[in-house]
């Protein structure tokens, strides 16, 4: 056999010096920098932009500041002192109107969605109620409870209430019958089957609406603190506005975005950990 024949038959082994491994910094690159250029590609982009924009007076920067004057504003905000305690008081607010929404919504959710005669009874109410503005009410609820604190937490409360509540309505509805015909198979009980079948099955339908209430009040905080407060990032808002202090209304803005981001993930860290089988999207 000659020697061009054992290097056609062969070329796979003679040939293996020719081979290029995949540089070190290039598979870094494919393997973080290209996913993180695909998610937050455009959001880069568009800050660019605006700081671009804005330092070469393309957009006025009176109305649009550039980026780092927001930032200085945000960080002097914070290091000061002027921001911390408005952060406290919104916190407490939002806090009290979610954790309330969570302990009526999720029990009210679970026993209403395996009751289906209940469930069909006070669908229409909940739709009706649902589908009013909470901020059409809150002139009701001020009538009701004053200009304090009371009507601004309740007005966060009714807003994020009913996305937990027919989030957890809609999880329980959606457990698979036969998983809960097996278990009765093998002798369990009511409390049984809910505690083991009914209640984990529905724990990812749970966390949408609990996603979901986390940002609606965030957004109705804003609207109950420009009404009668004299405290809370929504309150900085609108002062800062008034007082023409525009690089601190865009500061609070991206701080008010900073605390939706943050309890996001934190919702959805807790998810991981209690429902390791439902991968969460972001």
């Amino acid at each position: 056999m000659s020697y061009d024949e054992v290097k056609s038959t062969h070329s796979g082994v003679l040939d293996y010096r020719g081979e290029k491994r995949t540089p070190v910094t290039l598979q870094v690159a494919n393997r973080y920098v290209a996913p993180f250029l695909a998610r937050y590609g455009l959001v880069l982009a568009f800050l660019a932009a605006w700081q671009i924009s804005s330092t070469q007076g393309w957009i006025n920067p009176a109305v649009f500041p550039r980026l780092d004057i927001i930032v200085a504003a945000l960080w002097k905000g914070i290091v000061g002192g002027a921001l911390i305690d408005d952060i406290a008081i919104s916190l407490q607010r939002s806090g009290i109107a979610f954790a309330a929404a969570v302990a009526i919504g999720i029990p009210l959710g679970l026993f209403m969605g395996q009751l289906a005669a209940v469930e069909r009874a006070l669908d229409p109410l909940l739709q009706f109620f649902r589908q009013t503005s909470a901020l059409a009410l809150y002139p009701v609820f001020i009538l009701m409870l004053g200009l304090g604190e009371a009507s601004k937490v309740f007005v966060i409360f009714w807003a994020t209430l009913f996305p937990i509540l027919l989030s957890t309505i809609g999880g329980v509805k959606e457990v698979d019958r036969k998983l809960i015909e097996m278990a009765r198979t093998y002798g369990a009980g009511p409390i049984a089957i809910f505690r083991r079948v009914v209640l984990p099955a529905s724990v990812p339908a749970i966390f949408v609406g609990l996603r979901l209430s986390a940002t609606t009040a965030l957004l109705l905080l804003i609207a109950a603190e420009m009404i009668g407060a004299n405290k809370g990032v929504g309150f900085q808002v609108m002062n800062a506005q008034y007082n023409f202090q525009i690089p601190l209304v865009y500061a609070s803005i991206l701080l008010l975005a900073l605390l939706g981001l943050a309890a996001n993930a934190g919702l959805v860290l807790l998810q991981r950990k209690l429902c390791r089988w439902s991968a969460p999207s972001h």
